[in-house]
């Protein structure tokens, strides 16, 4: 076989700027990802709304005991493979690359949905802030392209940068949710605390499934972790820490809003409430039990909990463009970086543009900001990154099953695929109750519509994939090697089905 030329970037082009965030630094990217305030004022009252079922408390812990047993997969392989592509370099890595190919395209599709999903949330959770500060309340567009602006220029700036905000905005917004949690726990409906939400027959109930996808599109973010392994300081010891950190303040936060949440409405009302008030009732409680100042407060910190995963969402999906161009999968201008910053900054310009035409898009035909927007997109961001972490812990088992590593058996195995198993059987019965989920009729196009985009848009990173190994070898022959890429040589020669990380010849 003739050998492969790859030509050798630079490193201006192909290196993100190393060791600018510890431990700290990471778990606000990833936790702002994840949004807490955004979850439990907006997620939350929409998910009771639309399903009518209580039992979110325990989707909340069934599902973090489930991305718990994939995390121990999900570190050790962060230990062997160091790449911003995360979920596409460790397909790439176990499973070949064409499947990463495929797994990038839905990743890519799964993390855009999920932040452009947020410019409505804003627009329509700053109208009523608006409206009592200064008596005006703007469209919720013009809100969403002034975030849209923030967004954009965050993005061609230095990292830490970007996570010097985002952590001002996520102690506050934490800050605010406990004293809310404290305050709905002080006033109970009827008088008395009920445990009633917290029992797991709510899961096994007609539509109880749907809880499960809800619950999972909570938790997303907390796997960017690994997106930003290039930047971290020690990323053998900061990428582990920083995934189960995230993952427990997480699930303690949701799981006590949740269940506080049914408490201060009782658990019979609380979809009603959630109905009439929508993304109002948490900061209503909160007027009435701690004061108009706190509610007023509450909502600010609302805006910027959403804008704080605008702008880690769009850290997290210019990486992965970035990560695809730097191994010539996407062009090669994507693969750059800025000289000043250190910034992907062709990949974060392609993710401002698309937010800007999802925004007029949006504006322009009348869609409800909150429900078509907010709601539908970040449901289908989180059914995708479900059945991207699915895909991640077979990749892991076959990696470890291929390559000689020193891992436990409980590590590059059994936790994997018991974490596998689990994550298959949530996807089947989200399927089955999709409609609910999405609080649509049962005949409704969405109901299929949404989750069949997923295997398309697979099958098309597929198809790309087969191009590039018969038309480019040199960019096949990238694909899931990251920082290694630019190591590569005029005579590396990829052997069909080998690992795709040969060793570089330095």
């Amino acid at each position: 076989m003739p050998a492969v030329t790859v030509e050798r970037p630079s490193n201006v082009s192909d290196a993100l700027a190393r060791g600018r965030l510890g431990v700290p630094s990471v778990i606000f990217f990833v936790m702002s990802a994840a949004a807490p305030l955004t979850v439990v004022a907006g997620l939350v009252p929409t998910g009771y709304a639309v399903t009518g079922i209580t039992g979110l408390p325990v989707a909340f812990l069934v599902v973090a005991a489930v991305l718990a047993l994939f995390s121990v997969g999900y570190v050790a392989m962060a230990r062997q493979v160091e790449n911003a592509g995360a979920f596409y370099a460790y397909v790439s890595r176990g499973l070949g690359r064409p499947a990463g190919i495929s797994v990038a395209w839905i990743a890519m599709m799964s993390y855009d949905a999920l932040q452009v999903g947020l410019y409505g949330v804003i627009g329509a959770a700053s109208a009523p802030l608006l409206e009592g500060l200064f008596g005006v309340a703007p469209a919720w567009w013009l809100v969403a392209l002034a975030a849209w602006a923030l967004v954009a220029v965050l993005g061609l700036l230095r990292i830490d940068v970007s996570g010097k905000v985002l952590a001002v905005l996520l102690v506050a917004e934490v800050a605010a949710i406990l004293l809310f949690d404290l305050g709905q726990l002080g006033h109970p409906a009827g008088g008395s605390v009920s445990l009633a939400a917290l029992s797991p027959d709510h899961l096994f109930v007609p539509g109880g499934a749907a809880l499960l996808v809800i619950a999972a599109t909570g938790f997303v973010g907390f796997e960017s972790a690994v997106v930003f392994s290039d930047e971290s300081r020690h990323p053998r010891r900061t990428v582990p820490r920083a995934t189960y950190l995230s993952l427990a303040v997480m699930v303690m936060v949701y799981v006590l809003s949740a269940w506080s949440l049914t408490v201060a409405t009782g658990p019979e009302q609380v979809a009603g409430q959630a109905g009439e008030q929508g993304l109002d009732l948490v900061f209503n409680l909160a007027g009435t039990h701690l004061g108009d100042t706190a509610a007023t407060i509450g909502q600010a910190l609302f805006v910027t909990s959403v804008l704080a995963a605008m702008i880690s969402f769009h850290n997290t999906t210019a990486r992965y463009i970035f990560a695809l161009g730097r191994e010539r999968v996407l062009p090669a201008p994507f693969g750059r970086t800025s000289p000043r910053t250190g910034a992907p900054q062709a990949a974060s310009i392609a993710q401002s543009g698309l937010g800007l035409l999802v925004i007029l898009v949006y504006a322009t035909n009348g869609f409800d900001p909150v429900r078509e927007l907010f709601y539908h997109l970040g449901l289908a961001g989180g059914f995708g990154v479900l059945l991207l972490t699915a895909v991640v812990c077979v990749a892991i088992i076959v990696f470890f099953a291929r390559n000689r590593v020193e891992e436990s058996l409980w590590r590059r195995a059994l936790a994997p695929g018991l974490a596998a198993v689990a994550l298959l059987v949530m996807i089947v019965l989200a399927l089955k109750d999709f409609h609910v989920l999405l609080g649509v009729p049962a005949d409704s196009p969405l109901r299929w519509a949404i989750p069949a985009a997923y295997p398309v848009m697979g099958l098309v990173g597929l198809h790309w994939a087969l191009l590039l190994r018969g038309r480019r070898p040199d960019a096949f022959a990238r694909i899931g090697l990251g920082v290694e890429s630019a190591a590569l040589l005029d005579d590396v020669t990829p052997e069909p089905g080998a690992d795709p990380a040969p060793a570089p010849r330095r």
